[in-house]
C-alpha cells in the first residue's frame, strides 16, 4: 500500500524535539566557558602592580596561582577603575613587600557552588548520550540491517524472484549432473513428507565445488525459483568484521532469521572466506581469532540439534574445497559435495543456445563448431564470448550477428586484442612470421586432437606477437605420451624455425618454453611416463585444483633421484626439439612458401590453410632417429 503523507509526521516531530533538546543541551553546556561581562576585571602589567604598592596605593590584593586581584585606595583618575588584575609572576619577596606597606592579602575566597550549573553538568551529558543513542536505534530499527548499530545483524539479501528475473533449470546447462542431485533438494522442500514417510533425511548442507565462472550461483538461484521458497544470499566475507564476535552473531542472526521463515534456503558464497581449515601448515593451532569464532559458531549452527524444526537447507560454493576445515565437511554438516565442472561438447552447445538466444544470430550460423573450438570454456567464458560477438557487429554497424564475430571473439579471448598500433621491423615481423609458421607445420604433423586454424602475424595481447591457433576436432580427456611428447615438439616449432631459418635464436620462445617444460615435467613427475625412473609420482598433489596456480612441488627425494629427474625432463624436451628441427628441415621449401605468404597476407585461414599443411610430411623414421 502506498505510505500517507501523514503517516511520518509523528517520527518527524519526534526527531525535531531531539534536535531542539540537543541543541539547547549544547548551549547551556558551553555558556559555562563564554566570558562574563561582569567578572570582567581590567588587567594590568604586574611591574605596574608593584609600583602601586610601592606607592601605598594598594589597600587589598587576593592572590590566587593564576590571578592577583587587587584594589586601589584612589584611582589614578577620575572614573578609572579601582579594582584591578594581573598575572602573578614567581616572585618570593611579594609576601614580604605586601606586608611592609600595609596590604591587607590572602588567598582568594572560594566561588559559591551555582546549583543551575551544577545540574546541568550533571544532566546535560547523560541527556546527550541517551538521544543520540535513540537517535541512532530509531534509525536502525527504521532502516533494517543497514542501521549504524546493527553491525551484529546478518547482511543477508532475501531473494524473491519475481517472473522476469526468476531462474530456473531451464536456464542453466552444461551441468546435468550438478542439476540432478540438487533437483532432489527442490523436491524435498516441494514435498518432505514423501522423504518422511520412508524415513529418508535430506542433506542438511550442499557445497557446489568447482572452477570460477562454471555456474554456481547461478544454481543456486535456479534451485531458489524451482523450489519457490525463501532464499537468503551472503557471502562468506561478510561475516567478518573489524569487531571481535560480530561474525559470530551475524550467524547467529542468520539462522533465527532463516528459522522464522522455514523452510527455507541459506546460500553462502566463497565459503573458504571462514572456512578455512583451523590448523596451520604444522599443525599448530592459530590466526584470525574472529574468522575462527565465526566458523565455530556455523560449525553450531549446522549440528542439527533442533531436529523437529522445519528444514533450513544450506547452500555453499567454494573454488578451494581442499583448504576448508574437516569439521565443516563432515556428515550432518556439509554432506554433500557437488562438483560443477567445466562443460562438455554438448553441455558448450546447450549453453551456446541459450546465450545466443538474447542476441540477434545470423542465418547460417553454425554454433556446433563455436562448441567445438571453445574446448575448455565455462559456462561463463561462453557468454562472454556470446556478448563479444555482439559487440564486435554493433561496432561494425550490422544488425545481426555473424559468424566471423563469433571467430573473432574467440580469439579475443584466447589471445587478447588485436595490436594493429604495434609497428614491427621489418626484420622482426620475418622471425616472427617464421616462428608461427614453423608451431604450424610440427602441428599439423603431431598426433593428436587438435589441428591448426589459423596463422597470424599481428600483435595481441600484451606480449604476443603473433599466434597460432589450434582448435580440438573432438573431446579428449586422456592424453597418451605420444600425444605429450607431440605437443612439447608442437611448442618448440617456432624456435627450431628461427635456428633452421636463421641459425639463431630470439627471445619469442620465451613462454613456449615454460609451457614445454611444464609438460615434460608433469610427464616424469606426476604422470609416471618415465621408463628410467618407473611409474612413480615425484611431485605432491597439493595446491589449488580448480584455482590453477604455481606447479606442484617435488617431493623429498635424493639428490641421486633429483639428477635423475632432471636428465629425463631434458632428454624429453631435446628429443621432442629434434624431432621439430628434422620436420622443418624436411619441409624447409614449404616453411619458405607459407612464411612469404603471410608476411603479404598477415594472416591465413581455413581452407587456404589447410591446402597449405596438406603438402607437409614427415620426415623418414631413420632421418628422424639422425
Amino acid at each position: 500500500m502506498p505510505i500517507r503523507q501523514d503517516d511520518n509526521r509523528p517520527s518527524r516531530r519526534f526527531g525535531l524535539i531531539n534536535l531542539l533538546l540537543i541543541g539547547f543541551g549544547v548551549l547551556l553546556l558551553f555558556s559555562n566557558f563564554l566570558p562574563n561581562p561582569a567578572t570582567q576585571v581590567p588587567r594590568v602589567p604586574y611591574s605596574l602592580f608593584i609600583d602601586q604598592v610601592n606607592d601605598d596605593n594598594v589597600r587589598r590584593a587576593y592572590i590566587t596561582s593564576d590571578q592577583i586581584r587587587y584594589e586601589l585606595k584612589e584611582a589614578p583618575a577620575e572614573g578609572a577603575p579601582t579594582v584591578l588584575a594581573t598575572t602573578p609572576i614567581f616572585d618570593m619577596e611579594l609576601p614580604q613587600r605586601l606586608e611592609q606597606h600595609g596590604v591587607e592579602f590572602a588567598a582568594a575566597p572560594p566561588q559559591k557552588p551555582n546549583i543551575f550549573t551544577t545540574i546541568l553538568s550533571w544532566v546535560v551529558p547523560p541527556l546527550i548520550f541517551i538521544l543520540v543513542l535513540q537517535f541512532f536505534a530509531r534509525r536502525s530499527g527504521m532502516g533494517g540491517a543497514q542501521g549504524a548499530l546493527s553491525f551484529t545483524k546478518s547482511k543477508a539479501k532475501v531473494y524473491v524472484p519475481d517472473e522476469e528475473s526468476r531462474v530456473t533449470f531451464a536456464d542453466v546447462a552444461g551441468v546435468d549432473e550438478a542439476k540432478a542431485e540438487l533437483t532432489e533438494i527442490v523436491d524435498f522442500l516441494k514435498t518432505p513428507e514423501r522423504y518422511a514417510a520412508i524415513g529418508a533425511r535430506i542433506p542438511k548442507g550442499v557445497l557446489l565445488v568447482g572452477p570460477p565462472g562454471t555456474g554456481k550461483t547461478l544454481l543456486s538461484k535456479a534451485v531458489a525459483g524451482e523450489a519457490g521458497v525463501p532464499f537468503f544470499i551472503i557471502s562468506g566475507s561478510e561475516f567478518v568484521e573489524l569487531f571481535v564476535g560480530a561474525g559470530a552473531a551475524r550467524v547467529r542472526d542468520l539462522f533465527e532469521e532463516a528459522k522464522k521463515k522455514a523452510p527455507c534456503i541459506i546460500f553462502i558464497d566463497e565459503l573458504d572466506a571462514i572456512g578455512k581449515s583451523r590448523a596451520g601448515s604444522m599443525g599448530v593451532v592459530g590466526g584470525n581469532d574472529e574468522r575462527e569464532q565465526t566458523l565455530n559458531q556455523l560449525l553450531t549452527e549446522m549440528d542439527g540439534f533442533a531436529a523437529k524444526d522445519k528444514p533450513v537447507i544450506v547452500l555453499a560454493a567454494t573454488n578451494q574445497p581442499e583448504t576448508l576445515d574437516a569439521a565443516l565437511l563432515r556428515p550432518g554438516r556439509f554432506d554433500r559435495q557437488v562438483l560443477v565442472d567445466r562443460p562438455d561438447l554438448s553441455g558448450r552447445r546447450t549453453i551456446l543456445d541459450i546465450y545466443a538466444k538474447k542476441v540477434k544470430l545470423a542465418e547460417g550460423v553454425d554454433l556446433d563448431r563455436i562448441a567445438q573450438a571453445t574446448a575448455g570454456f565455462a559456462g561463463a567464458d561462453l557468454a562472454n564470448l556470446v556478448n563479444e560477438a555482439a559487440l564486435l557487429a554493433a561496432r561494425a554497424k550490422r544488425t545481426t550477428v555473424e559468424q566471423g564475430d563469433l571467430n573473432e571473439a574467440i580469439e579475443r579471448v584466447v589471445a587478447g586484442l588485436e595490436k594493429k598500433s604495434r609497428v614491427l621491423q621489418a626484420d622482426e615481423k620475418k622471425v616472427v612470421a617464421y616462428h608461427e609458421v614453423g608451431h604450424a607445420i610440427v602441428g599439423h604433423l603431431m598426433p593428436g586432437g587438435s589441428k591448426v586454424a589459423k596463422i597470424s602475424i599481428v600483435p595481441r595481447g600484451m606480449s604476443a606477437l603473433g599466434y597460432t591457433l589450434q582448435l580440438p576436432t573432438e573431446e579428449r580427456f586422456l592424453n597418451s605420451k605420444e600425444d605429450l611428447e607431440g605437443q612439447i615438439a608442437t611448442l618448440l616449432g617456432g624456435r627450431s624455425a628461427e635456428e633452421v631459418v636463421f641459425g639463431e635464436v630470439t627471445t619469442g620462445a620465451a613462454n613456449d618454453l615454460q609451457r614445454a617444460t611444464d609438460i615434460a615435467e608433469q610427464m616424469v613427475g606426476t604422470y609416471g611416463m618415465s621408463e628410467t625412473l618407473g611409474p612413480l609420482a615425484y611431485d605432491k598433489q597439493g595446491g589449488s585444483r580448480f584455482l590453477g596456480g604455481a606447479n606442484n612441488p617435488r617431493r623429498v627425494v635424493s639428490d641421486a633421484t633429483a639428477q635423475a629427474i632432471d636428465r629425463e625432463v631434458r632428454g624429453l624436451v631435446d628429443r621432442a626439439h629434434d624431432r621439430a628441427l628434422s620436420i622443418l628441415r624436411h619441409n624447409r621449401d614449404l616453411l619458405e612458401r607459407i612464411s612469404q605468404e603471410i608476411l603479404d597476407k598477415e594472416v591465413i585461414e581455413g581452407d587456404e590453410l589447410r591446402t597449405l599443411l596438406a603438402e607437409s610430411v614427415l620426415p623418414a623414421e631413420a632421418e628422424l632417429a639422425a
